[in-house]
């Protein structure tokens, strides 16, 4: 936003009005996180919840920890840039990230979880592969490259509360920091459950609100999407050279532009949400699989509501700006996407609605903060220190130090990143759990002939590709990180178009061959042992044990 609209926005802030709303929803969240923490009696409640979370509840959880300020504010922006092409995610989050999920991964997963007494996704596949290597290693991963994500879906939260209330950057920063550092050391899985069904409401409310306004500034669902079209002369010229066609046209077929929103934006995250620690641990939240069934309708609403909102306002404010101010969203935003949805919600919606829409990212981003802190909390404890040997490395108190050290390693990443990064540090994470997990998750439930060696080997190869590719060939990544140059004098040691080919699309393919190739030439698993993992899969599983009584078995 430009200097004058800035200072406007600031005079018409209500501290009274705004405090009374934070208040009330501070005191929302830490009430359920108190009702969380007294059900938490042991580590088997802090990570799963005992398996014992409702349907829908484990529904509003999931869709809110998958959404988050990275999909609203950084896609979003995305989006404003780049047009309505990006829908096709939204497609492709409700079709792979809930109908795929829930109705092919979520029962096995759940079921398998149980037979083996695993509570994350790390164990699980540990324990599915009979391998302490994928186990700590995979762990090792989730804590040392998750905080790349978790520190942009901060960067999205604080960077709308910098622009609504006028606040230092650096203190809105810590405001979130320490709020999800104190959530999810008290309640544990159940706390961060139960307070992301509270904000995942607060979201749908937002966001349903947000995209109805949107169409009446912009004259109508017709009338804006035929205004946009008529903008496309206005695409900045390093994006049409790169083949930006407008922002209600797919860029040019094999172009820069094409690349970076099918393989890095649509792909990476469309593929890369199957394999997501934090969404798949919720999972093994359930007691059965008929929660997981009722769980699907509510969280494929969601999911339309929060990405769809999202990636549709994002290229109609467009329209509202250059109508009002002249400019296209990128240059009322200065250069940085990451700016252009707070810069127009602050311009469109009255100071009431600014309030309410910062709870609305407050929420998006502290439900997904909680999850991903989680899982490094656990990644630390159960999945790299108990793996290695430490004494009572998984009990509640190292889980606790693990969330502190998450805390910090996201604060510090949320620091460091460049401006404009949401998206694409989002897109990275996804692409790189893919690669490495995504292959041995889904032989685990569906193929008995995977072996321990293929696993490993198919981990290794996909992690170690996709690294490689981030580094030495993506130039999007591999130009910030210098490595390439430092060592070989260029930035990418490929031309184009593998600078701008995601390395998910090569670091996923060969994880599977190697997979399947390497199972066929080494020792499977014994009959018993599989038996064990596929017990009962068509079947309910003991969810009538309580945690106590799962934790023994």
């Amino acid at each position: 936003m430009g200097e004058a609209e800035t200072v406007q926005v600031a005079s018409q802030i209500n501290i009274p009005l705004l405090t009374g709303c934070l208040l009330v929803f501070i005191f929302i969240i830490t009430y359920l996180t108190y009702l969380g923490a007294k059900e938490t009696k042991n580590q088997m409640d802090y990570m799963v919840a005992g398996r014992q979370i409702k349907g829908w509840v484990m529904a509003l959880s999931y869709a809110a920890t998958f959404i988050s300020t990275s999909a609203i504010v950084g896609f979003g922006g995305a989006a404003g840039l780049f047009g309505f092409d990006l829908l096709w995610l939204s497609f492709l989050n409700i079709f792979m990230g809930i109908f795929i999920a829930f109705v092919f991964f979520g029962g096995p997963i759940r079921q398998m979880s149980f037979n083996l007494g695993s509570n994350s996704i790390a164990s699980f596949l540990g324990d599915r592969f009979q391998s302490k290597f994928i186990t700590w290693f995979i762990g090792l991963m989730v804590f040392l490259l998750m905080p790349a994500y978790t520190g942009a879906v901060l960067i999205g939260g604080a960077r709308f509360i910098q622009e609504a209330l006028q606040v230092d950057y650096n203190l809105a920063l810590l405001f979130l920091v320490l709020l999800v550092a104190f959530y999810v050391s008290w309640g544990g899985m159940r706390g961060v459950m139960y307070a992301d069904a509270f904000m995942a409401i607060m979201m749908i409310l937002g966001m349903g609100l947000l995209l109805f306004k949107t169409y009446t500034v912009v004259g109508g669902v017709a009338s804006g999407h035929q205004a946009l079209s008529n903008l496309s002369h206005l695409v900045p010229e390093n994006l049409a050279q790169g083949g930006h066609l407008g922002w209600t046209s797919m860029p040019a077929f094999n172009s820069p532009v094409w690349w970076s929103v099918v393989s890095t934006i649509v792909m990476g995250v469309g593929i890369g949400v199957l394999a997501q620690p934090q969404l798949v641990l919720r999972f093994m939240t359930v007691p059965n699989k008929q929660a997981l069934n009722r769980a699907l309708v509510t969280g494929g609403i969601c999911i339309f509501l929060f990405t769809g909102t999202a990636f549709m306002v994002g290229p109609l404010s467009n329209v509202y700006f250059y109508e009002n101010f002249g400019k296209i969203s990128v240059a009322m935003a200065n250069g940085n996407v990451d700016l252009i949805m707070p810069a127009f919600i602050n311009a469109i919606m009255p100071t009431s609605y600014v309030y309410l829409f910062m709870i609305t990212l407050i929420s998006a981003c502290l439900t997904t903060v909680l999850g991903l802190i989680h899982v490094q909390s656990i990644a630390f404890s159960r999945d790299m220190l108990a793996t290695w040997g430490v004494k009572n490395a998984d009990s509640i108190k190292y889980s606790r130090i693990g969330v502190a050290l998450g805390a910090i390693g996201a604060a510090a990443m949320a620091y460091v990143l460049p401006m404009g990064i949401i998206a694409r540090a989002t897109a990275f994470w996804f692409g790189i759990c893919a690669a490495g997990i995504l292959p041995i998750l889904l032989a685990a439930i569906f193929w008995r002939r995977a072996t321990r060696t293929a696993a490993i080997a198919s981990v290794a190869a996909g992690y170690g590709v996709a690294i490689f590719g981030f580094v030495f060939l993506h130039s999007a990544e591999s130009t910030p990180f210098g490595i390439s140059r430092a060592l070989f004098g260029v930035d990418a040691l490929l031309p184009y178009p593998w600078t701008a080919i995601d390395p998910l699309f090569y670091s996923l393919p060969v994880s599977a061959l190697v997979l399947v190739v390497v199972s066929f030439f080494t020792k499977r698993f014994s009959g018993a042992h599989l038996n064990k993992c596929f017990k009962s899969l068509e079947k309910e599983p003991q969810a009538s044990l309580s945690g106590k009584q799962q934790l023994e078995t």
